[in-house]
């Protein structure tokens, strides 16, 4: 999974450079104003954002079906137990002292 991870993540920046380097050689040629680069550029990045976003979404939700597939005890479940472990610490403690 994290090999998919990884191969996605080099596939965005690799994206990325590539309309980098799209843009520039427009302008040099002048099919493209700075102002025109400049606003594509910033459009490639805008999509890119949004996308990186929606990936690490997906990657959330991956990596948590993973770990619920395999019944490992979450945060939340660990938190729990040792509010339990420590109450009835506590409690037999609060016996002990009671003898």
């Amino acid at each position: 999974m994290l090999e998919i991870v990884r191969k996605a993540l080099l596939a965005g920046l690799g994206a990325q450079e590539k309309a980098k380097e799209l843009v520039e050689e427009l302008m040099k040629k002048g099919e493209l104003s700075q102002s025109e680069g400049a606003k594509l550029m910033k459009e490639v990045m805008e999509k890119v954002e949004k996308e990186s976003g929606e990936v690490d979404k997906k990657i959330g939700e991956i990596v948590r079906k993973t770990l619920e597939h395999l019944n490992l005890p979450t945060r939340k479940d660990i938190e729990a137990l040792e509010k339990n472990v420590q109450e009835l610490s506590n409690r037999l403690k609060r016996l002990e002292e009671a003898r």
